[in-house]
């Protein structure tokens, strides 16, 4: 199956809610076992600030479809997201 990069970016002064959502969060990752890799983006001072997720689904779609379902995008936690198929060569 390809892989897809979710690159999402928390709104601005989001850290509570992040910390509020993360168990729902952690929990959809564990559910739906298609995260082949994923970790917070860390800003200035070392504070979560925002989302690297590598997705291993079959296409697309689908791909828009995990991230809707992500309790973080539900809780309204992103600023903004970028979603693209992603080719692995290292790792």
């Amino acid at each position: 199956m390809p892989l897809y990069m979710m690159l999402c970016t928390d709104k601005p002064d989001a850290l509570e809610l992040r910390k509020s959502t993360r168990a729902a969060h952690l929990a959809y990752v564990a559910q739906t076992g298609c995260v082949l890799q994923a970790g917070p983006l860390l800003d200035a001072q070392g504070a979560m600030a925002g989302s690297l997720i590598v997705l291993d689904l079959p296409d697309i779609e689908a791909a828009k479809a995990w991230g809707a379902g992500d309790p973080y995008a539900q809780a309204g936690l992103f600023e903004s997201v970028r979603l693209q198929e992603w080719k692995k060569v290292i790792g």
